[in-house]
């Protein structure tokens, strides 16, 4: 690849191995993620300073993943003899392509896209992209092939420049960031052994997963200081089932579901209130009940979970909420079902029967305490499912052993467990009220001011990358305590989600968000802004990256 691109501007490169990048099929899941990480690995070694340093790029392959997926690295050592390293990263796979539809064998050919949509009279902002010429389509386009396009044409920019380089880089490309974030938290355990063997400090990580305008006209480019992270708070609901002949005598599990989705779901009251942020509140993603097949009793189960988004918010705090809300939801469905027997028996006439309508709501924390003082080996009981349904998706793994826990409930009261569901991804950001976090901020504001006088680009700094991203797992901002109230609340969290944490927290790596510029992420209209991506991006990463180290290697020798 050096050979096609040496000779090249720098724009002409990154759209050059941005092409190469989409024309692989890399849908999360499948070997095409190999396939694409062999190509990066390939690329880096036609690099001049890699053919000489050759062990200075590497793989690890990702621990009993079932198509051999693997992480990529590539590390250059700047001129002087310090230590402190900027980490490079982005994901390697992308979303699948049936949303293409006719077009599907085309997903992978930005010409034949653009051709399309220059005759595409269904969106004029689509067909107006096409015909400038300033953008390049494709899935992965945007997020994020072009990413690791950028990354690694700045990778060769230092390798041949390493007299600019007042310390390290070290670039890393991660599968499956679209789904359970294997790449990354593998990861953790080679950056952990790098930082040990050669002793680096790492200063900061910058990714460049997409940024998009937030609303119609903003021509605003989004850099991000951090990464919300995210919950998956479920709901196991028991209810007390019956034939609907007799409809008004049991608590019907779904109708305590949907009470308790129409009080979280998009409720932005349970959303976290940061001035100047995108925060999103709660979405549905899953509700059904556990019949699949046709009879004519009520169910007796349902099962519900949301992603919920947490910015500085701890899973502590989240789970008083979410307690509060199904409280309130099953008073309310209570009140409703005691009024309508009531009803029920005016109109019939008939004697009264003594039901109960309360249904309790607990954690799985307390339901666990709970089993435990009755002497129940809780964690035996667990274990034991998970023996009995290897291979089940994790979260319906997670049902199961919640379910085999109520069981174990000998008057089978109706109840609303409360737990965490994988994935669990922390939130890194920076706290400015820390020397080091503040320093960082005021680097990238200062690159990014610089950046938009020479080019006229408009910059907002924010916080909190508003997407889901590998930042998030590079460091850990909870306390121990906290973590461990996460965890009592997690199903089995070291054999359905394993993180470890202790890596993470001696890491602690910042996590910078300065993106590839595009529409459309995950849709079929997926293009990148060609001008912004491959020319002004790659140069504001640069000058970040060497005003870090030089500024960071600078106060290191002032103190020393």
């Amino acid at each position: 690849m050096y050979e096609q691109i040496k000779d090249m501007t720098m724009n002409d490169q990154i759209e050059a191995v941005t092409r190469k990048l989409i024309e692989i099929n890399s849908i999360n899941g499948t070997e095409g993620e190999v396939h694409v990480a062999d190509f990066i690995k390939e690329v880096l070694l036609t690099f001049p300073y890699f053919k000489k340093n050759p062990s200075h790029v590497w793989e690890q392959l990702i621990p009993n993943d079932p198509v051999g997926r693997k992480n990529v690295f590539a590390f250059v050592q700047g001129y002087s003899t310090s230590n402190k390293t900027v980490l490079y990263h982005a994901h390697i796979d992308t979303v699948g392509i049936e949303d293409y539809g006719s077009l599907k064998p085309y997903a992978f050919h930005s010409d034949r896209l653009e051709a399309f949509f220059k005759q595409y009279e269904f969106d004029q902002d689509v067909k107006k992209d096409a015909h400038s010429g300033d953008w390049l389509f494709g899935r992965g386009s945007v997020d994020m092939q072009s990413g690791i396009a950028v990354h690694l044409v700045n990778i060769l920019y230092f390798s041949e420049n390493r007299v600019q380089l007042p310390g390290n880089l070290l670039f890393m490309a991660n599968p499956d960031e679209e789904s359970q974030h294997k790449g990354v938290i593998a990861s953790l355990a080679e950056l952990k052994r790098l930082q040990v063997e050669k002793q680096l400090d790492y200063i900061v990580a910058i990714n460049t997963d997409f940024i998009t305008p937030l609303y119609d006209g903003d021509k605003k480019r989004y850099i991000y200081t951090g990464a919300a992270g995210k919950l998956l708070p479920s709901f196991y609901i028991y209810g007390r089932e019956t034939h609907v002949g007799d409809t008004l005598s049991g608590i019907d599990p779904t109708y305590i579901s949907s009470e308790i989705n129409r009080r979280m779901n998009n409720n932005i009251e349970l959303a976290e209130n940061i001035p100047g942020e995108l925060i999103l509140p709660p979405s549905c993603l899953h509700q059904k009940d556990e019949k699949d097949v046709y009879n004519v009793q009520t169910a007796k189960r349902s099962f519900l979970y949301f992603n919920y988004f947490i910015y500085e918010a701890t899973a502590k705090e989240v789970m008083d909420k979410l307690k509060s809300v199904a409280v309130e939801a099953c008073r309310e469905v209570e009140a409703t079902l005691y009024y309508n027997y009531q009803e029920f028996i005016k109109r019939t006439g008939l004697p009264p029967k003594n039901y109960s309508w309360n249904v309790e709501v607990t954690s799985l924390a307390e339901l666990k305490e709970e089993l435990i003082q009755k002497g129940i080996d809780v964690e035996h009981v667990m274990q034991e499912v998970i023996l009995e349904n290897k291979g089940l998706e994790a979260r319906q793994l997670s049902f199961k052993m919640v379910e085999a826990l109520q069981q174990l409930d000998p008057d089978k009261k109706p109840r609303v467990i409360i737990f965490y569901a994988p994935p669990y991804l922390p939130h890194n950001y920076l706290n400015e009220q820390n020397e080091r976090d503040w320093n960082l901020a005021r680097i990238v504001k200062e690159s990014m001011e610089s950046m938009s006088y020479e080019t006229g680009e408009e910059f907002e700094l924010k916080r909190f990358f508003p997407y889901l991203a590998d930042g998030s797992f590079l460091s850990i901002h909870e306390t121990d305590e906290e973590i461990a109230s996460l965890v009592e609340n997690f199903p089995e969290m070291s054999a359905t989600f394993p993180l470890p944490i202790q890596e993470m927290r001696e890491l602690n790596i910042p996590s910078v968000n300065m993106g590839v510029y595009g529409k459309d992420g995950h849709k079929w209209t997926e293009r990148v802004y060609k001008p912004y991506t491959f020319n002004v991006l790659p140069r504001l990463i640069r000058s970040t990256s060497i005003a870090m180290l030089a500024d960071i290697e600078g106060r290191t020798s002032e103190t020393g």
